[in-house]
């Protein structure tokens, strides 16, 4: 199962501030046992955001996204979302009393507009200051500050994504003193060999040159894994295998 990411916000794009959620929600999607499929980094441009969030929600795509939904002029998260689900931006009484609850006094006349949201949400709970994000059509609406959106995003996929006990899992090895070029004849057998599996060679360039050699996948993948060492023994290539990956040497 893949996930993608919007991170919202002019001050990402300016270097006003700097984008922590691409590696915290990568780590955490692989700790569940599922991957980020793809990043955005977005302005807060309504007519921007209308169609991104749109297109996302006609695919049917899981989709998480961090920033502008507060209840200054400059956040438009949530009224376009609203427009992109195609409902009204209504008064969400349940969210509405969070506010209060949480600033007696002072919930009004602002603070209350972040209860406006698209009609049919479902809250998600904020455990810093007790202000909801929501939820819709599988996309899950966070704030921009990291220490409120991580355990949000935490909650979200303990409450409706279990980790899966049979997620792809990746094993790769490190070949020395060779190219991708002489490697050639080995990845393109083991490719046809396991078409299940997504076979991975990433050249690394510096001080300690090699390819980074793997596959991708659940079926089969310690026996295509053995079979890449194998025909790296037969090619007489130097190799070693990541630390995670040592159950799997046979060598």
């Amino acid at each position: 199962m893949k996930f993608g990411l919007m991170v919202i916000g002019d001050e990402i794009l300016s270097g006003r501030r700097r984008d922590t959620h691409v590696e915290w929600f990568r780590h955490i999607l692989q700790d569940h046992g599922f991957s980020l499929g793809w990043v955005q980094i977005l302005p807060d441009d309504p007519e921007l955001l209308i169609r991104q969030i749109r297109q996302s929600m006609m695919a049917g795509e899981k989709v998480f996204s961090c920033g502008g939904i507060g209840a200054t002029p400059d956040d438009h998260t949530r009224q376009c979302t609203a427009v992109a689900a195609g409902v009204p931006l209504v008064r969400n009484s349940e969210a509405a009393a969070l506010i209060e609850k949480q600033f007696p006094g002072s919930a009004r006349p602002h603070r209350i507009r972040m209860a406006d949201l698209p009609e049919g949400s479902e809250l998600i709970p904020n455990p810093v200051n007790n202000v909801a994000g929501f939820s819709i059509k599988e996309h899950y609406f966070l704030p921009g500050f990291p220490d409120m959106s991580h355990p949000m995003g935490q909650w979200v996929l303990d409450r409706y994504y279990p980790p899966d006990e049979h997620a792809p899992q990746t094993l790769s090895l490190r070949v020395y003193g060779a190219s991708e070029n002489e490697l050639m004849p080995i990845l393109e057998k083991l490719t046809g060999d396991w078409p299940q599996l997504k076979l991975f060679s990433l050249p690394r360039m510096g001080e300690e040159s090699f390819v980074e050699l793997g596959f991708t996948g659940s079926e089969e993948i310690d026996a295509a894994f053995h079979s890449l060492q194998q025909a790296l023994h037969r090619g007489r290539f130097s190799f070693t295998l990541s630390e995670t990956d040592q159950r799997s040497s046979g060598a």
